[in-house]
């Protein structure tokens, strides 16, 4: 069985950023390795143990680059083991609201991480950071996916997800791989806002990131393109021009960061 830790990040409504929701798919029968390997980081680093690992703040005793060197070193842990990446991109300028672009993104990595499971003949446990959201829709989306699949697709009204065995939630303090998702999640939300932003300050450390989460993604046959159940940038239909540009430009300073994605960015409908 694989188990796949979701989060979300830059929740907040603000044009030019974009929305990120992700999953990690772990190997059940690796799990326990990579979870004492996290104990032995933190061990080896000297992390309080009462310190609930997260993107941040860090542990109130650690210099910047200690916390930097934790991270990193957990990012790096995650690769050895076998963690696989998977994320939904959407601009907020385009999402109709947060809550809503997160059920979506919730749906999108869901349904992505049935298929990974499919390719390895392999069943799932979906487990997602508990949020509060307006009216707690969640408690019923999750229900749905359980019990129906997706619903209203494009071409069929429903889409059972049949090797996803339960939808829960998950805490961070709760297991190791609560804050990996964070850890990793947050690092790839900082990349982008580097760019999005243009804080060129902040420009080489993205890139250093983004060269330690590459590896995570689900890539294509090839093994060269992350593919769609990697990263996918949505909506695939981008009608606006300069809502396009904006996505091509992720797009292309990802690709030169080592992470190539197969979706192109287009304003025709290709599914």
């Amino acid at each position: 069985m694989h188990i796949l830790y979701c989060d979300e990040s830059n929740m907040e409504d603000r044009a030019g950023d974009f929305l990120i929701y992700a999953g990690i798919a772990i190997d059940g029968e690796r799990a326990m390795d990579l979870s004492r390997e996290i104990d032995n980081i933190r061990t080896r680093l000297n992390v309080p143990r009462e310190y609930r690992l997260k993107f941040n703040p860090g542990p109130e005793s650690f210099t910047h680059e200690q916390f930097i060197e934790l991270k990193r070193q957990v990012i790096e842990a995650s690769t050895r083991h076998g963690v696989r990446l998977l994320a939904y991109l959407v601009l907020h300028n385009i999402a109709t609201n947060p809550d809503e672009a997160r059920r979506n993104g919730i749906n999108t990595v869901c349904f992505h991480f049935d298929c990974l499971l499919n390719r390895l003949n392999d069943t799932g446990l979906v487990l997602i950071d508990r949020f509060n959201d307006a009216g707690n829709q969640i408690e019923a989306h999750l229900a749905e996916k359980f019990s129906i699949g997706l619903v209203g697709m494009p071409y069929a009204a429903e889409i059972p997800m049949r090797r996803i065995v339960g939808y829960h939630y998950s805490a961070i303090g709760q297991s190791h791989f609560a804050s990996l998702v964070d850890v990793i999640v947050g690092s790839f939300r900082f990349a982008i806002n580097a760019h999005c932003r243009n804080i060129q300050q902040n420009h080489q450390s993205a890139i250093n990131i983004l060269q330690a989460i590459s590896p995570l993604f689900v890539r294509n046959s090839a093994g060269n393109e992350v593919s769609e159940l990697g990263l996918i940038f949505s909506p695939k239909t981008i009608r606006a021009a300069g809502y396009r540009a904006q996505y091509q430009g992720l797009k292309d300073f990802l690709e030169a960061a080592g992470i190539p994605t197969e979706q192109q960015i287009t304003d025709q409908r290709t599914y």
